[in-house]
């Protein structure tokens, strides 16, 4: 495929993701996929999946941890076989209902028709610390109220 060819597969990608066809997102990914997001403190879906099984768990994952308020890819540039976009995100976590927003690079391999690698890259400060459990609030010591 050539890089028009690429960067159409990768806006129907976030077509289908936006619309939660997520199926025919898989349908799209070589079956060794590798999906990859850097490793985050308290983020149950940050790291490497593999393959498209691993790929329907991370977003099961993600579904299950967080709402998408706001997801806007806003720029692309295909050179060979990457598609990179730009764009940036407003999430709520849904254990602790903060809102957290950051702007994000995704870079998408494509070969032949298919994809078969991911990176994200995002600020991952932000995201940890909006997935980060609230403390529990304890009670001062001493008098007791009666």
């Amino acid at each position: 495929m050539n890089e028009q060819e690429n960067t159409r597969l990768v806006q129907q990608a976030y077509k289908k993701i936006q619309t939660g066809d997520i199926q025919a997102v898989l349908n799209s990914f070589a079956e060794d996929v590798q999906w990859q997001l850097p490793e985050m403190g308290n983020v149950p879906f940050a790291g490497t999946w593999r393959g498209r099984e691993g790929v329907s768990q991370f977003f099961n994952k993600v579904f299950e941890v967080q709402d998408v308020v706001e997801f806007e890819p806003q720029e692309y540039v295909a050179q060979g076989d990457k598609v990179v976009v730009l764009g940036r995100f407003l999430m709520r976590t849904k254990t602790t209902g903060g809102e957290f927003r950051s702007d994000w690079a995704h870079v998408w391999t494509v070969e032949g028709d298919k994809v078969t690698r991911f990176n994200e890259y995002v600020d991952t400060a932000v995201v940890s610390r909006a997935h980060r459990p609230r403390k529990l609030r304890q009670r001062p010591v001493g008098r007791r109220s009666e």
